[in-house]
């Protein structure tokens, strides 16, 4: 039993797997953590954009206006 446990303390195979998880795990924690300032961002930028392109059209002069 000592045996088994030894191995599996000290044992160094499987170290670049647990090295990978690690390292999307703190990835995927920072994408979830940066998303509400990246929603924001977009929904400004793209509501600004919206408001530019109203403010460009120009109505129309009405034709036939009955007077």
């Amino acid at each position: 039993m000592n045996a088994l446990l030894h191995k599996l303390i000290f044992s160094e195979e499987g170290q670049d797997v647990i090295e990978y998880a690690l390292l999307t795990g703190a990835i995927g924690l920072s994408g979830a953590a940066a998303w509400p300032l990246i929603q924001t961002t977009l929904r400004n930028s793209y509501r600004t954009l919206d408001t530019q392109t109203q403010n460009l059209w120009v109505p129309p002069d009405p034709v036939g206006g009955g007077s």
